[in-house]
């Protein structure tokens, strides 16, 4: 059987991190999702807030990089939870289980939207040095052994 979900929204508020009490780290957060198709009667398309529950370094991981207004990709699976209220109710909600998230704008996009960046630790910086430029200053080179005919 197969249940996996990727959702691409943004985050509706900054992400809360939270430990059990054996110290296992635990993230909750709502992403606000676009649908696909335009109400008739606003023009608007609606959209649905997706309640995530993330775990461990997944957990960590967003709520330290990202912030209410970013663009998030969540991949994880859909369950469902049954619970009992204060009135003593059954209740039922569905919550997506993340097991990867990504980021869904580029640095650049959330700083021209207004959205707050969280630089990581060590700051936003390239480890590699830039490709050396090719002898002779083009990146095309011409076959040599070209005969003209193709091969199909």
């Amino acid at each position: 059987m197969l249940n996996r979900i990727v959702l691409m929204g943004r985050l509706v508020r900054d992400p809360e991190l939270r430990h059990t009490q054996t110290g296992t780290a635990v993230a909750s957060f709502t992403l606000a999702v676009d649908r696909d198709f335009k109400d008739k009667a606003t023009g608007e398309k609606p959209t649905d807030f997706i309640d995530i529950v993330a775990w461990r370094q997944t957990a960590e991981f967003v709520t330290r990089y990202f912030t209410k207004g970013r663009m998030v990709v969540v991949e994880g699976r859909l369950q469902i939870r049954d619970w009992t209220d204060k009135e003593g109710n059954k209740r039922r909600s569905a919550e997506v289980i993340a097991d990867n998230a990504y980021f869904g704008d580029s640095k650049k996009d959330a700083e021209a939207a207004g959205v707050a960046v969280v630089p990581p630790p060590g700051g936003y910086t390239n480890s590699y040095p830039p490709p050396a430029a090719p002898a002779g200053g083009d990146s095309f080179a011409d076959f040599s052994d070209d005969d003209g005919e193709l091969p199909f």
